[in-house]
C-alpha cells in the first residue's frame, strides 16, 4: 500500500514524511505588502457585506456592523465561532447572532429594534462581551485569553455565490456554469478549455481544503483575508520557536490554540490536535501557502467577472477565454506525434514508478509573460536540464500566473530553494491530485551551471557555495546519463533524460535515493511544459 501523503505541496526531493517543496505562492511578507496595496486601492470604495446564510429574514447588513469571531482552546476542547450582524429591513433593525462549533450550523438568536441607536448599542455590547474589545476600537483589536478573536474575512457577494455553488456541488449536481449559448464560443482548443475549467473549479478548491480539515462552506467563516493568513504565519513562527526550544505540552497547546483561532479548522467533535513536531508544523505552513494561492486564483476570477461585466460586446466573451487572458501565460497543446511530445513521453515512461502510477493525458508548451526576459540573465551558461516539479492542483493557476518562487516559509533537506528532480517518480510522489486522480506536473528548463554535489542533507542552505550555480543532492540512482538527448529551446541545448534510472556507484553511500536539484535564484528556472496525468 502506498504511504499516506500528509504533505500539501508537491516537490522534487526529500523524505517522504516531510514536505520540502512548497507551492509557489505568496509568502507572509508578500501577503503583507499586498494587504497594504489592497487597502490603498480600496480607499473610497464601499465595501459589500453579506447577510449570514442562515438568517431567514430579509434585509441587508447595516453599514459595517458585521463580524466573525472565533475561539479555540485545546485544553478545554473548544473550537467555536460567533457571528454578529446588525441587519436592516425597512425601518426595522435586527441584531442577529449565530454560534456553535466550527463546522456546524449552531444556535442563533434574533433581537429586533425600531430604533437604530438601540440596535447599535446591543450589537456593540454583544461584541464587547464576547471579545473584551470595543467595537469602535476594533482596528486595534487585542485578543484576550478566554474570549473570542476577531477574524478578518473578505466579504463580498461572490462569497455568497461561491457557497451557493459549493452547496449545489455537494448535492450531487454538475458544475455550476452558465449556458454556453450566453457566451461567445471559446477560442481555445478542447483540452485547454478543460484545463481552465479544472484549475479554477470551486469544487476542486473545496476538495483540497478538505485535505487540510478546512471547508469554506461548513467552516462558516467566509474567505480569510490576506492579512489573516499573515497572522497565521506569525503564529506558526511562534510554534516553531517553541518546538526548537523544546517547550512543554501546555505551551504548545496554547500556541496551537492561538493558530486554530486565527485560522479556523473544522475538526468535528474531535479534540484539536496540538502542533508539536516539525512535520505537522510544515504541513500547516504548506496549508497557508496553498490558501494564499487559492486567493490568487479567486482574484483572477473576480477580474474575470469585472471584465465580463464591462464588456460592450453584443455577446459576452467566453469566461474561459477571459481567465486564459488574465493568466498572461501562453499554453500550446502539443500533438502526441510531435517531437517534443515523444521526448517527454519517453522521459515519463523511463523514470516513472514507485507507489503512484500515472497515465499521461495532455502536454502543453508554456510561455509565461516576461519569464523569458528574466531567464535571459543566464544566457551565457550552457549546462541546462529539463527537470520535474510536482505540485498541488489547487495552486496551478497561481503558478501559471506568478511562476515558481522561493518562499521564506519553504524548507527541506537541501534548504530554502526551488526543488526539481530528474525522475518523474520522485516528483509524482508529492503531487496532490483531485479526488478523481487528475494531477498536474511541470517540466522546467533549469540553468544548473557549475554544480556543487552533496550526499547529506543540510536544511540551512539558502544559496550555492561561492563559484557554483546550483546544488545537487546526488542520489544513489540517476536516469542513465548515456541515454540523455537534447531539446533545442530558444537556441539553447537542454538535456533531457531518456534512460531508466541506474545505480551510481560513486554515490552508494549517499543519504538520497534519488537526486534532487536545487537552484536558489528564481531566474534560473523557466516553465517549459505542463503535463496533466491521471494518478491511480
Amino acid at each position: 500500500m502506498p504511504p499516506k501523503r500528509k504533505a500539501a505541496a508537491a516537490k522534487a526531493g526529500g523524505k517522504k514524511k516531510k514536505v520540502e517543496d512548497p507551492p509557489a505562492t505568496d509568502s507572509k511578507s508578500d501577503i503583507k505588502k499586498k494587504v497594504e496595496a489592497l487597502k490603498t486601492a480600496e480607499k473610497g470604495k464601499k465595501k459589500t457585506y453579506v447577510v449570514d446564510s442562515y438568517y431567514s429574514g430579509s434585509g441587508a447588513v447595516y453599514e459595517d456592523f458585521d463580524c466573525m469571531l472565533n475561539q479555540t482552546n485545546i485544553s478545554q476542547n473548544n473550537n467555536k465561532y460567533y457571528v454578529i450582524q446588525l441587519i436592516q429591513s425597512g425601518k426595522n433593525y435586527t441584531v442577529w447572532s449565530r454560534w456553535g462549533r466550527v463546522g456546524e450550523p449552531g444556535a442563533n438568536q434574533m433581537t429586533s429594534f425600531s430604533d437604530v441607536s438601540q440596535a447599535i448599542k446591543s450589537f456593540e455590547k454583544k461584541f464587547q462581551d464576547k471579545t473584551r474589545n470595543k467595537w469602535a476600537e476594533r482596528a486595534n483589536f487585542a485578543p484576550v485569553a478566554g474570549k473570542y478573536t476577531l477574524i478578518e474575512v473578505e466579504q463580498s457577494e461572490d462569497v455568497k455565490e461561491d457557497l451557493k455553488k459549493l452547496s449545489e456541488l455537494e448535492a450531487g449536481g454538475s458544475k455550476t456554469t452558465t449556458k454556453s449559448s450566453e457566451y461567445a464560443p471559446s477560442k481555445l482548443d478542447t483540452p485547454t478549455q478543460k484545463l481552465l475549467d479544472l484549475i479554477f473549479d470551486n469544487n476542486m478548491f473545496q476538495e483540497q481544503m478538505a485535505n487540510f480539515e478546512l471547508d469554506v462552506k461548513k467552516m462558516p467563516l467566509g474567505k480569510l483575508s490576506k492579512a489573516q493568513l499573515a497572522k497565521g504565519f506569525d503564529a506558526l513562527e511562534d510554534i516553531e520557536t517553541a518546538i526548537n526550544n523544546k517547550a512543554g505540552t501546555k505551551k504548545l497547546q496554547e500556541l496551537s490554540s492561538r493558530f486554530y483561532t486565527l485560522i479556523p479548522h473544522s475538526f468535528g467533535r474531535k479534540l484539536p490536535p496540538t502542533i508539536s513536531d516539525a512535520e505537522t508544523l510544515q504541513n500547516k505552513k504548506d496549508m497557508l501557502l496553498v490558501l494564499s494561492d487559492i486567493v490568487i486564483a479567486q482574484d483572477i476570477k473576480r477580474e474575470q467577472d469585472e471584465t465580463m461585466s464591462q464588456s460592450q460586446a453584443a455577446v459576452a466573451p467566453n469566461p474561459l477565454d477571459v481567465n486564459y487572458e488574465l493568466l498572461k501565460c501562453k499554453l500550446e497543446h502539443l500533438a502526441p506525434k510531435s517531437k517534443e511530445h515523444k521526448v517527454i513521453s519517453t522521459y515519463v515512461d523511463q523514470t516513472k514508478g514507485g507507489w503512484r502510477q500515472a497515465k499521461l493525458l495532455n502536454v502543453w508548451k508554456v510561455a509565461r509573460e516576461g519569464e523569458d526576459k528574466r531567464f535571459a540573465a543566464h544566457d551565457s551558461i550552457e549546462n541546462r536540464r529539463l527537470l520535474w516539479h510536482g505540485t498541488n492542483v489547487a495552486v496551478v493557476a497561481a503558478i501559471l500566473k506568478t511562476g515558481l518562487r522561493i518562499m521564506p516559509h519553504s524548507g527541506g533537506r537541501v534548504g530554502c530553494g526551488i526543488y526539481f528532480a530528474s525522475e518523474h517518480a520522485k516528483s509524482a510522489a508529492y503531487v496532490r491530485s483531485t479526488n478523481n486522480g487528475t494531477g498536474i506536473m511541470f517540466l522546467n528548463e533549469v540553468v544548473l551551471g557549475k554544480e556543487h554535489h552533496i550526499t547529506q542533507g543540510d536544511g540551512s542552505l539558502k544559496k550555492a557555495p561561492s563559484g557554483y550555480n546550483c546544488i545537487i543532492a546526488k542520489g544513489r540512482q540517476e536516469p542513465d546519463p548515456k541515454k540523455d538527448t537534447n531539446l533545442v529551446l530558444d537556441g539553447k541545448k537542454v538535456a533531457v533524460p531518456q534512460g531508466k534510472p541506474v545505480n551510481q556507484s560513486k554515490y552508494n553511500n549517499s543519504h538520497f535515493s534519488q537526486s534532487e536539484y536545487l537552484v536558489y535564484s528564481e531566474s534560473q528556472n523557466r516553465i517549459r511544459y505542463m503535463l496533466e496525468f491521471n494518478f491511480h
